[in-house]
């Protein structure tokens, strides 16, 4: 068998591209979109309609495998890649892209990603795409499920039961959160605190937030059910605070924090955006220090600046976080995720396998494979703001294929 066609077309992603400098640095909303002129180069407006590259790879007995190329949400935030524009990328995937992997045998995952890889300035989104799209075809070759083409190429033990998943409720933090709780979301709920507006004068709206969370925590769940609670802050800390973050203000209001959400733990994720990963990686290591010399059990979670799987390895290095991000939009190819993941095996720093509510059905069914094969600490429920429709396209597919295996291995 072998690879004889690679095509691409232009469709659509499940939310949105949003300038992120923007937005934290107090655009005001207007309904759904956001008064004021974009800061980061590339956006023609604040918050721009999400792009899809639909990749369609034929295999020589007439099958078909797909990956879609996306974007993240925030996209060209740090040192991530520009905005995705489908259309400038259609012609790369039907070109060199597939002049590269036309004639393969699409059984040899590894060889064809080690193709894929090797070109030069090609977008992350496209490598993540057409990476989605190989694992397909090569599942489809073998007989096999993805998750166990993906094990064998990274050389894992898949997990034998479902990943945490880790619910986002976009802006309607409350009636989201209500949602994941009555489906006893593992992780939750993220909340957008994206701006000050949202955290509160001296951030007490957020410490109001996570004291309600708690309390409708044990009213609407079981008493065996503990969840995680994951709050994204989009380095509010620093506007509210500033640094030195390991000082006993900052400190403080973590400790603060954490006893509002008490008794479920607590992990913050971007306390803080510095202007470059050195700088990002000392903010962060100095408040892990801080949270630890006060004894202060909350987890930090690092996002900006960890965007491949090298920035991942210094994060880790560094031991600047409890858990790092692996945003699989960002990082490139599926198999370079699942590196970025395994990186982190036997150190103190776990991996979130995220990515983007900007994705698609196909991508976060790809990713649910992923975190199955690296048995990674939590996955994100994509695509989408919605949570109810990310939340089961992600646990539906873990469910499917650990069933699978269990059939297959009787």
């Amino acid at each position: 068998m072998e690879i004889v066609d690679l095509t691409a077309t232009i469709g659509v992603s499940a939310f949105f591209a949003d300038d992120q400098a923007a937005i934290t640095a107090g655009a005001e909303p207007d309904g759904f979109t956001y008064d004021g002129e974009p800061r980061t180069p590339g956006f023609d407006r604040i918050r721009e309609p999400g792009e899809a590259l639909i990749v369609e790879l034929g295999m020589s007995d007439g099958r078909f495998a797909r990956g879609d190329c996306v974007g993240v949400q925030y996209a060209a935030a740090g040192d991530r890649d520009p905005v995705f524009r489908a259309a400038d990328h259609a012609g790369i995937v039907e070109g060199r892209v597939a002049d590269a992997l036309i004639g393969r045998d699409p059984a040899a995952f590894v060889e064809n990603i080690a193709v894929l890889e090797e070109m030069e300035g090609v977008h992350s989104a496209v490598e993540y795409g057409v990476s989605g799209a190989l694992l397909a075809a090569a599942a489809t070759a073998r007989c096999e499920t993805r998750t166990r083409v993906l094990a064998d190429a990274l050389d894992t033990e898949p997990a034998t039961e479902p990943v945490p998943v880790f619910g986002q409720s976009g802006d309607d933090r409350r009636c989201g959160a209500e949602k994941m709780l009555l489906k006893r979301v593992d992780v939750l709920p993220h909340g957008l605190f994206n701006s000050l507006k949202k955290v509160g004068p001296e951030g007490k709206r957020l410490v109001e937030y996570l004291a309600w969370l708690s309390k409708r925590t044990d009213e609407l769940g079981p008493a065996e059910y503990n969840p995680r609670f994951h709050i994204d802050v989009y380095g509010m800390l620093a506007d509210v605070f500033g640094p030195p973050y390991d000082r006993d203000a900052v400190v403080e209001y973590v400790d603060e924090l954490r006893r509002a959400a008490a008794p479920y733990p607590l992990q913050i994720e971007e306390p803080m955006i510095a202007a470059n990963r050195a700088d990002q990686i000392a903010a962060m290591g100095s408040l892990n220090d801080g949270l630890a010399d006060a004894d202060v059990a909350v987890d930090l979670v690092a996002d900006e600046w960890c965007e491949d799987r090298e920035d991942v390895m210094a994060f880790v290095d560094a031991d600047a976080a409890d858990m790092v991000q692996i945003k699989t939009p960002d990082v490139g190819s599926l198999l370079e995720s699942g590196r970025a993941i395994r990186y982190s095996e036997g150190t103190s720093t776990r991996a979130y396998l995220g990515g983007t509510c900007n994705e698609t059905v196909t991508s976060a069914r790809a990713s649910a494979h992923l975190a199955l094969a690296t048995d990674a600490a939590q996955v994100l429920a994509k695509p989408g703001m919605g949570f109810d429709e990310g939340y089961s396209v992600v646990a539906n597919e873990m469910y499917r294929t650990l069933a699978r295996h269990r059939r297959s291995d009787r």
